[in-house]
């Protein structure tokens, strides 16, 4: 697996992508560069070859794996979907390029557009106006752990055909004379239609973190970009666990579902329809494999169960499921109680 890190051409140091300039940025000279000169200046990054950088790799018994930082020598230690992390030694940025070439190779990505500094800005924001939120849940030390990661995600689009017959049914009332008639007019309905189906998302992560990136949700998928290793560096990134044949038959249902929603809503002005028959069928299918940003901040409270602050990397979204100081619950419960106690008391209302 090649370990890849991105260098400054002028002074060696570490490039990262800086998602408020959308460019790559040095992290000592402070000298930026466009993604033509990133390539240009680390051509290697993109030429590494599988089998050129199985030296770099090791798995242990349970299944992690153990790659060499290219910077320090030190070992890194991931797991089998992580696609770009850090050396725990030197904060090196390194992407694990084996991950994410040939069949795994994403087609597209949305690179950050939110700083971390902004990030963090509005996690404080978030967190300040909700109360009863253990004060360590948003410490320096916690705050420093907040990530940027990328998440896979398939991308569908299809044509289909949808073909429906049925009978539908005008009923009216009228007089003649003093005697009220009903009329009922039966038709022959039949609809043909052309469906096109752009940018149905799934995720493409089978783990439990998948709810993070789900959680913000819509991203802006107009805007993504051809993908490029560069754009990992400087932030973590997963690997996909579920391929197309995973998620076929749900999607393809969701698009059945959705023709036939389409189809019945160009039926109007007929008191009743009746379906014969039905059928939407999927005749070009076009798959894309992308990766998007998501800020992520994780907290395991005292119950053991894991909290979470998550935001859009592109549109800032946020959303969270915080914790609850359930001893500053009590506090406020037995301070309010007994205030309402006293003035009960004060009042003559309390019978002994």
């Amino acid at each position: 697996m090649a370990v890849i890190s991105y260098k400054c051409p002028n002074c060696g140091g570490d490039l990262r992508f800086d998602p408020a300039a959308q460019n790559y940025k040095c992290e000592y000279c402070a000298s930026q560069f466009s993604q033509e000169e990133l390539e240009k200046a680390n051509p290697q990054a993109e030429k590494q070859t599988d089998a050129e950088s199985k030296e770099t790799e090791q798995k242990d018994a349970e299944g992690a794996v153990v790659y060499s930082c290219p910077n320090c020598g030190a070992q890194i230690v991931t797991d089998e979907t992580t696609a770009a992390t850090f050396c725990y030694y030197c904060h090196n940025p390194v992407v694990l390029q084996g991950k994410l070439t040939g069949a795994y190779e994403p087609d597209l990505i949305i690179p950050f557009a939110v700083p971390k500094e902004k990030a963090v800005q509005s996690f404080l924001q978030y967190v300040r106006r909700k109360k009863f939120v253990p004060k360590d849940f948003f410490c320096k030390e916690q705050i420093e752990k907040i990530s940027g990661i990328y998440f896979p995600f398939w991308v569908y689009s299809c044509n289909a055909n949808g073909a429906w017959n049925g009978i539908g049914e005008r009923i009216s009332t009228g007089y003649r004379g003093d005697a009220q008639v009903t009329t009922t007019q039966v038709y022959e309905l039949e609809r043909r239609a052309d469906l096109d189906f752009r940018n149905l998302t799934r995720d493409a992560l089978n783990r439990e973190n998948r709810q993070l990136v789900e959680a913000v949700q819509p991203f802006l998928l107009e805007q993504a970009k051809t993908f490029s290793m560069g754009y990992l560096s400087g932030f973590q990134a997963e690997k996909r666990d579920m391929e197309k044949e995973d998620l076929r038959e749900s999607i393809g249902q969701e698009v059945r579902n959705y023709g036939s929603q389409m189809i019945h809503g160009s039926i109007r002005e007929y008191t009743s329809v009746q379906t014969r028959t039905e059928n939407v069928t999927i005749e070009k299918e076009d798959w894309k494999y992308l990766l998007l940003p998501v800020w992520v901040l994780t907290y395991q409270g005292p119950d053991k169960k894991r909290y979470y602050y998550a935001m859009n990397g592109q549109t800032g979204k946020i959303s969270g499921v915080l914790p609850l100081d359930k001893k500053r619950v009590a506090v406020l419960f037995l301070a309010v109680f007994f205030a309402v106690f006293l003035i009960l008391l004060t009042g003559g209302y309390v019978l002994w």
